[in-house]
């Protein structure tokens, strides 16, 4: 992707009908949401580290989407990007997360202490607990645009980060994995491969695939960081059976843990009041947690009605709809997974 205006300031030598893309066939939000105002208002805008509206558009040009599932068809290139496209993210952010609005402040809960049980769900059905996130690091450039000295800068401060926090553990860079390191990152579900899907690919995720990107895990296998995947870091906690408080709680311990080394480089997470956690697809902005259980109910998942179960408890099957945590705090969205969990299991338990 370019780091500079160049290119977008020669397109003003066009109009803004030559200019305009062509979103006629098109079902993404960006495409609802992009008018010809809008583009004339911002195409020869760029943020601070020189991403333009033509980039944060890209992959919704290139990418139609489906005539019945809507896509995002927008990314971020760094933290500014939400605020100098504000005209086009803001109606985005509305429509895919359910109305929230330009005035609304999000909700942010790490405090572990604050979920009420989720320490002894029965076993016998729920086979393991999983809670994951995506973090941005302040002061450097998405995925999307960060060139390969600050993705390599990212790498050395998410290793020190992860280092420093108190799971003793490994990181195992892909460009330099053994063969029987992947062979095991592979069989434990851990390993993350170059990006394919045209989404990504068109908004800049593969670039100098593999460098600088890389697991770290610790050694019970319980923690895990993906570094410069689609965000800067992927963060995941799980474990076996049905324990979904000790799972929270290292989730908020790692992350803060982590977060108080890049603190010491002036680096902290990008966040703001408004929008939360800064990640690189506006579907992912809030807490950008997603947070689930595998549950073994064979005779309730036959039931005729067992998506309107689901719908009643506010659960999905296996996380299809995407990260829509509005104003929600991450307590909150883990409580509601354990609650509906609990729920869930009484007609089985019958």
């Amino acid at each position: 992707m370019p780091f500079g205006n160049t290119h977008n300031n020669f397109k003003l030598n066009f109009s803004v009908d030559d200019e305009y893309p062509d979103l006629s066939k098109h079902n993404n939000h960006m495409a609802k949401a992009l008018t010809k105002e809008i583009y004339a208002k911002l195409r020869n805008k760029q943020t601070p580290t020189g991403f333009t509206l033509d980039d944060i558009i890209q992959t919704g040009v290139d990418n139609p989407g489906h005539p019945f599932i809507m896509t995002v068809g927008c990314i971020a290139g760094d933290e500014e990007s939400y605020e100098v496209f504000k005209d086009l993210f803001d109606p985005v952010i509305c429509d895919r997360h359910g109305g929230y609005k330009v005035t609304d402040k999000h909700k942010t809960d790490l405090n572990f202490e604050n979920l009420k049980g989720g320490d002894d769900l029965d076993p016998n059905y729920v086979l393991s607990s999983r809670v994951r996130t995506g973090r941005s690091i302040k002061g450097y450039a998405l995925p999307p645009h960060n060139s390969r000295g600050e993705r390599r800068a990212v790498e050395k401060l998410s290793v020190e980060g992860e280092s420093g926090c108190e799971f003793k553990g490994k990181y195992y860079p892909l460009k330099s994995m053994t063969d029987a390191e992947q062979e095991q990152l592979i069989a434990d579900h851990f390993l993350f491969d170059k990006p394919v899907s045209p989404l990504l690919l068109a908004a800049g995720m593969a670039r100098d695939w593999p460098d600088a990107r890389g697991i770290w895990h610790n050694e019970n296998k319980t923690f895990l960081v993906w570094v410069n995947e689609e965000d800067h870091l992927r963060v995941i906690s799980m474990q076996k059976g049905g324990n979904m408080k000790e799972v929270f709680r290292r989730f908020c311990v790692g992350l803060n843990t982590i977060e108080e080394v890049f603190k010491k480089h002036n680096h902290g997470f990008m966040w703001n009041e408004h929008l939360g956690f800064i990640l690189t697809c506006p579907s992912n902005l809030g807490t950008g947690l997603r947070g689930g259980v595998h549950v073994k109910l064979p005779k309730l998942s036959e039931h005729p009605k067992f998506e309107e179960i689901l719908n009643r408890l506010r659960l999905q099957k296996r996380g299809t709809g995407g990260v829509d945590t509005a104003s929600v705090g991450e307590v909150d969205q883990v409580q509601c997974v354990v609650d509906g969990a609990i729920d869930s299991m009484i007609p089985a338990q019958k």
